[in-house]
């Protein structure tokens, strides 16, 4: 249903997506994972046609080409950004009643659409209210609304319960699984807890890179990450051979000593498997008193930090080898001179290390800034300008606006057309 392969995007120097690949298959609910700037929200704007992408060798959603069919893709896909779109001054129907005609959908399927997705979100009794006077989480929840009114094959949800309070998070949790019944769904969150509760399968990112693609089970098995058995018990005044008798056990590899509560100590055994009946039945010959025995699995949250750590490592590891200071220079946003587009311009290289700071701050400045004329080297993020399919990601030569005249005093004269009359 989704098929990427070797997706990239760039702004400039800046790789948000670096050859990402992977595949949904139809009726899977799969989350995205990543820190702050790992390129979760602009993969999922590429998928829906919002940004394109620099390259790609497969790019496909519900059997369509991203790049060459962008329309039909739309038309088959619900997304759900999390800045939800919406006219703050019209009432939640008309929100629903506007969006169903932009899909093409005519009076009597569009009414039972309508109420359909407003019963499915909880919204039925806000119907007749301004989207301006609800809630940060009933807006979230009329943008999931508009996501699923024309019944789309596949559903690109980035950060669905954003705002939501614990009940509202819990109740849109159950409405993502029920979904996956029917659509085919890609959902992004910060909160762990609940992309394990919403997706059995997770892609994780970092730095533009995926780094694991598996379920929870998968990828402990990959990490090595088997968990372990966690023993509360009265141990004798002796935890330390206790805790010798249990490493002594066929297949612990190590075992942790904890905290002291009360009269009983912590443990926690790790090795091949679930070793509470091996653990069990040393406590029975030993005549220790249990009050704990339990296997305890990684968690996601402990999985995805691992993960990301050992990214995040690589990454500073490769800005080192690019930067003399150890770290990448960033690229500055500065408008287009003829005010038509929105650009970024890549910062110039280090002075040589030849003129010290203190000599350049210490130099008489010139007299007088002359205006300056030129051409530079800019990347333009307006897909309109210059033509629609022009290569983002390319950079374009633009003319310099010439600089105003500045006068001895560092003031700029008045012009004879402001309203003055001329010095």
């Amino acid at each position: 249903m989704i098929d990427v392969q070797n997706l990239t995007r760039r702004y400039g120097r800046h790789v948000a997506v670096d050859g990402v690949s992977f595949q949904v298959a139809q009726g899977e609910v799969v989350g995205l994972l990543g820190p702050n700037g790992a390129g979760k929200t602009t993969t999922m704007r590429i998928l829906a046609g919002y940004l394109p992408a620099t390259s790609a060798e497969v790019l496909e959603v519900a059997g369509h080409d991203v790049l060459r069919a962008s329309l039909e893709v739309r038309k088959r896909i619900g997304y759900l950004p999390e800045a939800v779109p919406l006219y703050r001054e019209l009432r939640v129907e008309e929100m629903l009643r506007f969006h169903g005609r932009l899909h093409g959908m005519d009076g009597a399927r569009l009414r039972s659409r309508m109420g359909e997705v407003l019963e499915r979100v909880g919204l039925t009794d806000r119907a007749r209210q301004l989207v301006g006077n609800l809630s940060r989480g009933l807006r979230q929840r009329v943008g999931l609304a508009v996501a699923l009114l024309p019944g789309p094959e596949v559903l690109i949800l980035d950060e669905p319960t954003s705002g939501l309070d614990p009940l509202q998070r819990r109740e849109v949790r159950d409405l993502v699984r029920e979904l996956g019944a029917e659509h085919t769904v890609l959902v992004s969150s910060h909160i762990l807890a609940e992309v394990e509760a919403m997706c059995p399968r997770v892609l994780v990112l970092t730095g533009g890179r995926l780094v694991a693609d598996g379920s929870r089970e998968e990828l402990e098995a990959r990490l090595g990450g088997r968990g372990a058995v966690r023993v509360e018990a009265v141990v004798g005044p002796d935890p330390e051979a206790a805790r010798a008798l249990m490493a002594s056990l066929p297949g612990v590899e190590r075992v942790e000593l904890g905290e002291r509560l009360g009269i009983h100590y912590t443990f926690r055994v790790h090795g091949e498997g679930d070793l509470r009946e091996d653990v069990g039945a040393l406590a029975a010959t030993q005549g220790w008193a249990l009050r704990e025995l339990s296997f305890q699995s990684r968690s996601l949250e402990e999985l995805f930090a691992h993960l990301v750590a050992g990214g995040d490592a690589q990454e500073l590891e490769a800005a080192g080898a690019a930067s003399p200071s150890g770290a990448a220079p960033a690229a500055e946003v500065q408008p287009d001179p003829a005010g038509a587009s929105l650009t970024l311009e890549l910062p110039q290289a280090p002075a040589s290390s030849a003129g010290a700071p203190s000599e350049r701050a210490s130099a008489a400045p010139s007299p007088a800034p002359q205006p300056a004329t030129g051409k530079r080297v800019i990347y333009s993020l307006n897909p309109f300008d210059r033509g629609a399919q022009r290569d983002l990601g390319a950079p374009v030569e633009v003319e310099d606006a010439p600089a105003p005249a500045i006068d001895e005093a560092g003031l700029t004269p008045p012009r004879p057309d402001a309203g003055e009359e001329p010095a």
